[in-house]
């Protein structure tokens, strides 16, 4: 499969997937979704929800091959989390 070039900066991208979130999606989300990945399409608004990031975005591609996809992860600011709680405790 090859690469897809992206059609828009980083910050656009950034901007138009937080935008379709916020505005047509978050509403819409249940209370047990916290925690699970949503992958959105920012040219369609079409997206996928998982609790796997790689399910989510696999579906969104099938339906949409081209689509250029943006992850979030329900209730979080990030998607992944770095760091924290990796520290390893020196006697």
């Amino acid at each position: 499969m090859a690469a897809k070039e992206p059609k828009y900066s980083k910050e656009e991208f950034a901007r138009l997937g937080e935008q379709i979130y916020e505005r047509d999606i978050y509403p819409q989300l249940q209370p047990d979704s916290k925690g699970k990945i949503v992958a959105i399409d920012i040219m369609t608004g079409a997206w996928e929800i998982d609790t796997s990031e790689i399910v989510a975005c696999r579906r969104l591609e099938e339906r949409y091959p081209d689509a250029q996809v943006w992850i979030v992860r329900v209730g979080y600011k990030y998607v992944r989390k770095f760091g924290a709680g990796r520290t390893k405790k020196i006697a």
